[in-house]
């Protein structure tokens, strides 16, 4: 099988490695890549949203299966884009149409579809310009803190999470402004649920799914989860709370429904769906869906998932995935970003990065690097990914900042407490 992978960061360098792996690949291709992907198949310099370039390239280079690893060309329709053309609509795409999309697209749109089935999540309402004045009566109902989501994708920072009044209403009156340009044309506002947090991922061919590791992620750049929110700063799975017990309410309560009510809906869904979670006194809330794997969660997942990956993608493709059979790692996983220096306000890029080849017990997955001849250069906020196994995380995360230590680059900087909120 050939493959073409779209995207540059750990998310991809980890599907990149996995897929590598499988005994059905011909030829592997990522488009763009990084300095990371280049070792795992041939890097292509197309962007990935330039699908007139992508359907050029999958032609030419006889590609069968499309695997798109972030969100913007889902969002913006590449799996329609390929169903359009007579030629490109016989390659397999990995990820939902345009309209199942819409579940990470718009966070109005996901509501109502969790409201429609009955899939706990918090209570909320969506307003414009033109409700401004009821978005502020509505606040003034709620307590603290404040939920303000924009609806549509801002790059991770459409999320604002207030503990004054006057404030929430200041930056509702901004974010419908224009604050987050077309992202905030619609905000939702929700009630604010107090518990942990967890991110569960399947894979479905709309029919059937199979469930994937478990993961929980770090997203403040700060010890003990202080400081500004960033892309994430780290992952462990499994989440020693979702437990048997939990994980049985999270099927019956919220997979099953979601795959469910996107059949019952005419929505066709071919892909990954992640459910961010969190646990309020047990019971599972859909906080927000991914129609993506998530990152840094994918460089703790896909290590653990001892089957075939390019086999359960093409059971997805052919509508046969609840043939495929899933294995996981009994081992913990636990992965510690590296970041530059500043991130995630201003950094500099271009550092070049020390001390790869030295290391024996983890997996280094690159998230914002560049090749340089044979250098490895940084370009980007999150820099590389450490993932170690262990026989339990906090074994794991000892591999991961022991292997941190012979691996430099100028202002490098990452959190030394991934993990402290589930660890013994």
């Amino acid at each position: 099988m050939r493959v073409l992978l779209l995207g540059s960061g750990g998310r991809e360098h980890a599907l990149a490695w996995k897929i590598a792996q499988s005994s059905i690949l011909e030829a592997l291709f990522i488009a763009p890549g990084n300095a990371g992907t280049r070792n795992h198949g041939q890097n292509v310099s197309i962007q990935t949203t330039d699908f007139k370039a992508i359907g050029e390239f999958v032609l030419a280079e006889k590609i069968d299966m499309v695997v798109v690893g972030p969100e913007d060309p889902l969002v913006l329709g590449i799996h329609d884009y390929f169903l359009a053309d007579a030629q490109l609509s016989k390659v397999g795409v990995i990820g939902p149409q345009k309209e199942g999309a819409q579940l990470e697209g718009s966070k109005d749109f996901a509501k109502e579809f969790m409201m429609r089935h009955n899939i706990p999540t918090a209570k909320y309402g969506t307003f414009t310009k033109d409700t401004l004045d009821a978005g502020l009566a509505f606040l003034g109902k709620m307590k603290a803190p404040y939920v303000l989501k924009a609806d549509g994708l801002a790059a991770g920072k459409g999320v604002l999470i207030l503990n004054d009044l006057a404030e929430a209403k200041k930056e509702l009156t901004n974010m419908l402004k224009g604050k987050f340009g077309q992202a905030s044309e619609k905000v939702v506002v929700e009630q604010f649920l107090k518990g942990i947090e967890c991110s569960v991922f399947v894979i479905t061919d709309g029919d059937s799914y199979k469930l994937l590791p478990e993961a929980k992620d770090y997203k403040r750049i700060g010890e003990g989860d202080t400081g500004l929110n960033t892309g994430g700063m780290g992952a462990v799975s499994p989440v020693p709370f979702a437990d048997a017990g939990f994980m049985e309410k999270v099927k019956n309560q919220v997979i099953i429904p979601t795959i469910k009510g996107l059949k019952s809906e005419g929505i066709p869904y071919k892909g990954f769906v992640f459910f961010g979670l969190i646990s309020v006194k047990g019971e599972p809330y859909v906080i927000e869906y991914n129609c993506r794997m998530g990152d840094p969660e994918t460089e703790v997942v896909i290590p653990r998932l001892k089957s075939d990956l390019l086999d359960l993608f093409e059971g997805v493709q052919s509508n046969t995935l609840s043939e495929r059979d899933v294995q996981f790692d009994d081992r913990c996983a636990a992965t510690v970003m590296m970041v530059s220096g500043g991130y995630p306000d201003e950094y500099e890029n271009g550092k070049q990065i020390y001390g790869l080849n030295a290391i024996a017990n983890s997996m280094v997955f690159h998230a914002g690097t560049k090749a340089d001849g044979p250098a490895v250069i940084s370009a980007g906020g999150r820099v590389l990914a450490v993932t170690s196994f262990g026989k339990n995380l906090e074994s794991a995360l000892e591999k991961s900042y022991e292997s941190i230590q012979h691996i430099e680059f100028d202002k490098a900087n990452y959190r030394k407490d991934i993990g402290f909120d589930v660890v013994e």
